[in-house]
């Protein structure tokens, strides 16, 4: 099953590793269920009925997400896929497993930082000690790329193409190892300049104390706290949730806000489908206010007669 993952797939390693937590959850509550011991389980005994139990179970019990839910149950109908196109005795099984269905999930509002927000947060860090410097180019790397938290944290600085008089780029290895290339400002490039002098290009951009590669928890880490220090100059900070993904929306939401087009950003940010990319002119508040000032409509009411202009009724004065 790892071999089909990686080799006929092409799967990121975190879907990899997701895969194989659902089926670390999955194990033992069928031995639960069926009161057998892990190692005497049987594919079928994990039924169609018991399959409609243990996303409920996940939801319930570990206090999972929707999203989860539908995660761990698709990585069990991958599963069943698998097995069905190797054992042709298990393609009834296979059918009825794969025909436990979603659960519907609305989509929730995609959360992105405005402009004075982003500037409060890149101003964050202190740019007189050594950490300071690396989360400053860190942080501005991030808002320039729109680059998912694992692309930053695997960077190496071979994937940097760094001039000061030229245009300057990075290389990025997204999810199912797909590669793109990513502009990079002048001040980007100048602050990884001074990050990854007199280093060797096969060491990582970004590295903690202890000299190793910056790990996903240490980035989610470091934006909070740093989201933390930004809110006394920028409450608004307060009022948001902000994570790494929070910078890629943002990068994805100003990009658009300056007229890319939204194929360029599609590419920018490595999406398979426009589709994805296309949340982001839903979400865009600044965009939709800008249509709205162009079509403005204003009532036309039509002016009250004035009683002096009325001939009817100054003959009908004079009368009395």
């Amino acid at each position: 099953m790892l071999e089909h993952l990686v080799s006929e797939r092409n799967l990121a390693q975190n879907t990899q590793k997701s895969y194989r937590d659902t089926l670390v959850l999955l194990l033992p509550f069928t031995s639960t269920r069926k009161k057998k011991a892990i190692d005497l389980l049987t594919v079928t005994d994990v039924s169609a009925d018991m399959l409609r139990d243990f996303p409920a179970h996940l939801e319930t019990k570990r206090e999972c997400s929707i999203r989860t839910r539908n995660q761990r149950l698709a990585a069990i109908h991958a599963m069943a896929r698998f097995i069905a196109e190797r054992s042709p005795e298990h393609i009834a099984w296979a059918g009825e497993i794969r025909s436990v269905p979603f659960k519907r999930c609305g989509r929730g509002e995609v959360p992105y930082l405005d402009k004075q927000e982003v500037d409060a947060l890149l101003a964050a860090p202190d740019p007189g000690s050594t950490q300071g410097q690396r989360d400053s180019a860190l942080l501005l790397f991030m808002y320039n790329s729109g680059a998912r938290v694992t692309e930053v944290a695997s960077l190496q600085i071979a994937d940097l193409n760094l001039q000061p008089k030229a245009m300057s780029e990075v290389r990025l290895s997204g999810k199912g190892r797909k590669v793109r290339r990513c502009p990079l400002w002048p001040s980007t490039a100048e602050e990884l300049l001074r990050l990854t002098r007199h280093r060797s290009p096969e060491q990582p951009v970004f590295v903690n104390r202890r000299g190793e590669a910056i790990t996903r928890h240490g980035i989610h880490w470091m934006v909070r706290h740093y989201t933390k220090t930004a809110s006394g100059s920028c409450p608004s900070l307060l009022r948001k949730r902000v994570s790494p993904h929070t910078i890629r929306h943002t990068t994805a939401t100003h990009l658009l806000r300056a007229g890319v087009d939204i194929n360029t950003i599609r590419a920018w940010l490595g999406h398979v489908s426009v589709d994805t990319t296309n949340i982001y002119a839903e979400v865009d508040l600044e965009r939709k206010a800008k249509a709205l000032s162009h079509c403005t409509f204003t009532p036309s009411r039509p002016h009250p007669k004035r009683w002096r202009d009325d001939p009817s009724l100054l003959e009908f004065l004079r009368t009395l």
